[in-house]
């Protein structure tokens, strides 16, 4: 089975769907977002578009209302091709031990989503993820998917990395492979067996390559719709992976083993 392990939700649906059946995909899990790039027509739209994606990334986050709206999306795409979509649940930063547990009870467990994030922090706020590592302890162990790419730097990861030793049940996926910190984020990610690394956004093939033959069962496909190709980032992966036990296994097997599908 083709699992795209990271995907946002796109609009309308069919496209997302037609995007699939061209590469091959079974399944795809779906993300959190409140910015539709594959929707614009013009480059003032796209330029507004990727304002607020840029907005994101240096810490602006959305509210609780436009998080509802977002996950009210992912449940519509789900609702309409069940056979086809999984859902990790967006999650606030920046609230208390309780409150957390309550939303993702919520938000994350009562829509039957898998795991939590994405997470897309300003570098030195890892910390703030505190909360949710052990909210995915108490409910049985969520894995955690946090946009390792920039604005974070090689210090940031390392306090992920920290965090990832310290709640060794959980497994934690740096998402993007630490963007031009790949080469790090490999070696950091290697001796610890709850991280996992997602090959999404890769920076260069042989970040690529290396994940797959250093961590052949904790590196998971993805492709970071609509940022990213599903076909082209499929095609990558057979292309680069060095032998097909390793090409099963980052393609769907690694994946659907952690959300036990």
């Amino acid at each position: 089975m083709i699992i795209d392990s990271h995907s946002h939700v796109m609009l309308p649906v069919e496209q997302q769907i037609e995007l699939m059946n061209e590469a091959g995909i079974n399944k795809t899990i779906l993300f959190y977002t409140s910015i539709h790039p594959e929707r614009v027509t013009d480059f003032q739209s796209f330029e507004q578009e990727m304002g607020k994606v840029f907005k994101i990334l240096e810490g602006h986050v959305n509210g609780a209302e436009a998080r509802k709206k977002g996950i009210e999306e992912q449940m519509q795409s789900i609702h309409l091709y069940p056979d086809r979509f999984l859902a990790f649940g967006s999650v606030p930063i920046g609230l208390n031990d309780e409150e957390t547990a309550e939303w993702v009870e919520k938000q994350v467990i009562d829509n039957g989503f898998k795991g939590l994030g994405e997470f897309t922090l300003a570098s030195g706020q890892i910390n703030t993820l505190e909360p949710v590592f052990k909210s995915s302890y108490e409910f049985g162990y969520l894995p955690i998917w946090v946009h390792t790419f920039h604005p974070l730097g090689l210090n940031d990861i390392k306090e992920l990395a920290e965090l990832a030793k310290k709640y060794t049940k959980v497994p934690v996926i740096f998402g993007h492979l630490g963007g031009l910190n790949w080469l790090d984020t490999i070696k950091i990610t290697k001796e610890i067996s709850n991280a996992y690394i997602d090959v999404s956004a890769f920076y260069t093939t042989f970040a690529l390559s290396l994940a797959m033959s250093e961590l052949p069962e904790r590196t998971l496909f993805s492709s970071d719709s609509p940022y990213g190709d599903p076909l082209l980032v499929r095609m990558a992966v057979e292309r680069h992976s060095s032998d097909p036990y390793t090409r099963e296994r980052v393609l769907g097997g690694n994946i659907a083993e952690l959300l036990k599908l």
